[in-house]
């Protein structure tokens, strides 16, 4: 059976489609996730480098960011379920690989991050291609609740991965969960099968491009350009994402530094809840009426909320915070990729939100590589016993191990909160959804 949904087809139609594919998609990223999990511990086990174990992390990343001007040319080239087909189906072979190799023993460090590179590449095409065809198959109106289901559906899949996984590696081994893995995939890969996409009307700006796969690469960055009201949208994230890059890389050493390992993973489970928490709302709620104000008002909730994490050396205090932090990340990110995709024509939503990706997750690899040395050689001096702020800023929260990661969260905070204020003084920002017209075609 097929579903084919046209621009006058019953809403119920294109929403339906989107369920089907949005449903794959949530299996393929459980399965990701898995594969993650069991190669980073093999990793640690086998090496016990904090450093060896990180480059994973760069390696699932930093391709896909790369590639991302590229890979969106190419979706707005495709129709963008079979682009979606050759993400899901280039990772799965590189996942079958990696199973392969496990499972006649020859897998080795350089596999795992050549092959992880693969998949990355592959998936820089998944996420522009799934974006640009949720806009035609859901109404304007629902874009917030769809982008509410992404983030939900990706946050339980945080959640459980680590569950399952450990569960798995014990019962069927390494290479069994990277099985699963390659099963997920084909999983998503037939939910794509029976369905069809739209294709979006071509506009002027598409004529013009011209074949090179350069310059329709460049189109998506001239588009935003050329609109300082989604350049300084962009850029706003871009900035506030160094601040969530850095929470990410400094929680658990803060945790680790007062509590055991056992209560941190009560505290990431807790964050954990909090996407899912959020998520679940934004995809009955829809989101704020004016998504630019209620961008702004949940990064500044954000700012807010960090402080509270680093008065205390207390987990309850910081699991509630990081619940806080976490549950206004859903509705941030479903407000703005719903704003995006009733401002971008939907032919170029490809290039465009490929190049919006590639410029928001850049700032991601800088905070990771300065979470550490900040850290470690900046603010952990700072409040260690007769560290230079341990009689004035240590009288308030503490002094010893972590107290100079927790000065880091509550620094981070007011800088959002900064950022924010000033950001809102935009007349081009605040004024966004008035000054550009909604372009998506055929949702009402």
């Amino acid at each position: 059976m097929t579903l084919a949904p046209s621009a006058a087809a019953p809403e119920s139609r294109g929403l339906t489609t989107f369920a089907v594919i949005w449903a794959g998609q949530v299996v393929s990223a459980l399965g990701s996730n898995l594969t993650g999990f069991a190669l980073g511990v093999w990793i640690y086990q086998q090496t016990g480098s904090a450093t060896l174990f990180a480059l994973i992390t760069l390696a699932t990343t930093v391709p896909g960011i790369l590639l991302s001007p590229f890979a969106g040319a190419l979706v707005d080239r495709w129709d963008r379920r079979w682009a979606m087909i050759v993400s899901d189906g280039g990772a799965a072979a590189a996942t079958l690989g990696l199973a392969l190799l496990i499972w006649r023993g020859h897998l080795e460090l350089w596999h795992i991050y050549s092959l992880m590179t693969v998949i990355s590449s592959f998936s820089a095409l998944r996420w522009p291609a799934f974006t640009a065809a949720t806009t035609m198959l859901v109404p304007s109106r629902h874009l917030g609740r769809a982008g509410g289901m992404t983030q939900m559906g990706e946050a339980g899949a945080q959640i459980l991965s680590p569950l399952i996984a450990g569960v798995l590696v014990v019962s069927i081994g390494r290479q069994g969960v990277l099985l699963i893995d390659f099963v997920s995939y084909l999983f998503a890969i037939a939910a794509l099968l029976v369905v069809r996409i739209p294709k979006p009307p071509a506009t002027t700006e598409k004529v013009a491009e011209g074949s090179s796969l350069w310059r329709e690469a460049r189109l998506g960055w001239s588009f935003i350009r050329q609109r300082p009201g989604l350049l300084s949208l962009l850029l706003l994230l871009a900035v506030t994402n160094v601040g969530s890059g850095l929470v990410q890389v400094l929680l658990a050493p803060m945790v680790l530094s007062f509590a055991s390992a056992d209560l941190l993973g009560r505290v990431l489970t807790t964050a954990g809840f909090g996407i899912l928490a959020g998520g679940l709302l934004m995809s009955v709620w829809g989101g704020p009426r004016h998504r630019v104000a209620g961008i702004l008002g949940f990064l500044a909730l954000q700012g807010v909320i960090l402080p509270f994490g680093g008065l205390r050396a207390s987990v309850l205090l910081i699991a509630a915070g990081a619940f806080c932090y976490m549950f206004a990340l859903p509705i941030i990110n479903g407000s703005s990729q719903a704003l995006w995709q009733s401002k971008v024509p939907a032919d170029l939503q490809g290039r465009v939100f490929a190049v919006r990706r590639m410029v928001a997750l850049s700032t991601l690899p800088l905070a990771y590589v300065i979470a550490g040395p900040l850290a470690d050689h900046v603010f952990e001096p700072l409040l260690a016993p007769g560290g230079p702020l341990a009689g004035s800023v240590g009288q308030l929260i503490g002094v010893g191990k972590g107290r100079g990661i927790a000065l880091m969260l509550i620094g981070i905070g007011a800088l959002i909160v900064l950022v924010v204020a000033v950001a809102s003084r935009f007349p081009r920002l605040v004024r966004l959804e008035s000054e550009l017209p909604d372009v998506a075609p055929g949702n009402g």
